[in-house]
């Protein structure tokens, strides 16, 4: 148990941490644009296939 609560502890210290945190906010950010996106522009993209799929 020491083991892992001094590696724990070295993770938090060490430069890497910040990063990895860094780099997850990024991508929860990049993911929740997407999804917005996706929402609002679902229904668009929905009827542009239909309309081109009728054409075909």
């Amino acid at each position: 148990m020491t083991n892992f609560v001094a590696s724990a502890k070295k993770f938090i210290r060490s430069e890497d941490a910040p990063t990895m945190v860094e780099y997850g906010l990024l991508v929860a950010l990049i993911a929740i644009i997407v999804a917005a996106a996706a929402a609002v522009l679902g229904k668009n993209v929905s009827t542009l296939f239909t309309t081109v799929a009728g054409s075909v």
